[in-house]
């Protein structure tokens, strides 16, 4: 890769340089090589992907193709996109990312859309207090506030550094004077009894701890196995948060949960165990997995 990236810089324009990009990725197994490439050139050159192409025929100087380099190599070296360039799109919105917090997944746009569902509409209907748990960069908070506007957040994660970077997200957003975050473990730094919530939301960790080793490197080298790790059967933070939920949700307040894709018997065999709630419904993903759980309390 050093020595074809030595040769005179106007050799390689934008075009060029995405197509030997995308079939260096390709050769070494990377997945969506061509994305990876345009991401990675537009982070180099401070451009937006589509202007590469209004661009194409531009050289590169020799600053920008050493600083190129050095990100190639950290994407052949399987760290994700997201945390080369500090950036994850989610609902529309960019939000920074770091190894401190999971990468926003696509099929986690589900639960916001499940809770939305809840709260669209009727504007007396719209929930006055919503609880985000395990915020992790504010993903799920952040999409909730920029289109519920009538209602109170509140987001917690129990790493400090989680907070500052979800507070960091929602100045960036403007949306930090309606969420107040705080860090806590779950539920534990909340008075049972005071102040409900009318949905509490939260995409846990879920995966199985002998699991985790084998999962792509990209997420078992690089992302926090805090935000990963469900425990023997990975369902150690669902099981907690639904039994203790009901306690901090107002009357016929409703609980959100992501899942993984072959949990829903278990997580049903949970709920029914809590006796906490009716009205149980999952829902599926993009790829019509099991995903998304949501109950309300009872009473």
């Amino acid at each position: 890769m050093q020595n074809q990236l030595k040769s005179k810089e106007s050799r390689w324009t934008i075009l060029k340089l995405l197509k030997w990009a995308a079939a260096y990725f390709k050769s070494h197994r990377i997945e969506n090589p061509r994305a990876a490439a345009e991401i990675l050139l537009a982070h180099t050159l401070r451009k937006e992907r589509i202007d590469l192409y209004v661009c194409y025929d531009q050289p590169l100087g020799s600053k920008e193709l050493q600083y190129f380099k050095t990100l190639i190599k950290r994407r052949i070296d399987r760290e994700p996109v997201a945390y080369i360039t500090g950036i994850k799109e989610f609902w529309s919105l960019e939000l920074e990312v770091n190894p401190d917090v999971l990468i926003p997944r696509p099929e986690t746009e589900c639960l916001v859309e499940a809770v939305c569902g809840k709260i669209s509409g009727d504007f007396r209907q719209v929930p006055r207090r919503i609880l985000d748990l395990g915020t992790g960069s504010g993903a799920i908070v952040l999409a909730l506030a920029s289109r519920a506007r009538g209602a109170l957040f509140f987001a917690s994660d129990r790493s400090a550094r989680a907070v500052r970077l979800a507070r960091q997200n929602a100045r960036r957003h403007r949306l930090e004077n309606r969420i107040h975050f705080f860090c806590g473990d779950w539920l534990k730094a909340l008075k049972s009894g005071g102040s409900g919530f009318d949905i509490i939301v939260s995409n846990p960790p879920y995966i199985k701890t002998g699991l985790i080793a084998g999962l792509q490197p990209e997420v078992c080298r690089y992302e926090p196995v805090q935000a990963l790790d469900g425990g023997e059967d990975g369902l150690d933070s669902l099981r907690l948060i639904i039994h203790q939920a009901p306690r901090y949700l107002n009357d016929g307040g409703r609980l959100f949960l992501e899942i993984g894709f072959d949990q829903k018997q278990g997580v049903q065999d949970i709920i029914t165990e809590s006796g906490g709630y009716d009205e149980i419904v999952f829902g599926q993903d993009y790829s019509g997995l099991d995903r998304v759980v949501s109950m309300k309390k009872k009473g």
